[in-house]
């Protein structure tokens, strides 16, 4: 009980410092140097803010891609075990088999990936970065 309350508890880890997100990242043109870091970091919430109240959605959904690896997994291990189960005479058995052990292979696999590093959405990124341009700042990309 404690391995699973561990585990748990390291995957939760690892997920929300996967919510520290990624930023824009500035070249040190003459306009950054002139206003520094500081009104930079600020230009830069700035035109987050205007991005989201533009409709453009910083987030890619981490959580429905766990469900949806989970959903999967469980269709294709349903699926490949209904086929293995045919192959020995007992396709039912083989099924719940399958679907069970396909559902936890989905599920883990969709929690290690919400817990990689995530890319904003295009139109998110696109809109922050003419934003920042149009202040005079150059963005080498996004890290």
């Amino acid at each position: 009980m404690k391995a699973l309350k561990a585990l748990t508890m390291g995957a939760v880890v690892l997920w929300l410092s996967a919510c520290a997100g990624t930023g824009p990242v500035l070249y040190p043109n003459t306009y950054y140097q002139s206003v520094g870091n500081q009104v930079a970091e600020q230009d830069i919430a700035y035109c987050r803010q205007m991005a989201e109240s533009a409709g453009a959605r910083e987030g890619t959904g981490a959580a429905g891609n766990v469900a949806a690896n989970t959903a999967m997994g469980a269709g294709v291990g349903a699926a490949s075990g209904a086929v293995g189960g045919a192959i020995t005479g007992s396709a039912g058995t083989g099924s719940m088999v399958g679907a069970a052990s396909g559902a936890v292979w989905g599920l883990l696999r969709g929690i290690f990936y919400a817990a990689g590093p995530s890319q904003p959405s295009q139109a998110y990124i696109n809109f922050v970065n003419r934003c920042l341009l149009e202040k005079g700042y150059e963005v080498t990309g996004w890290q």
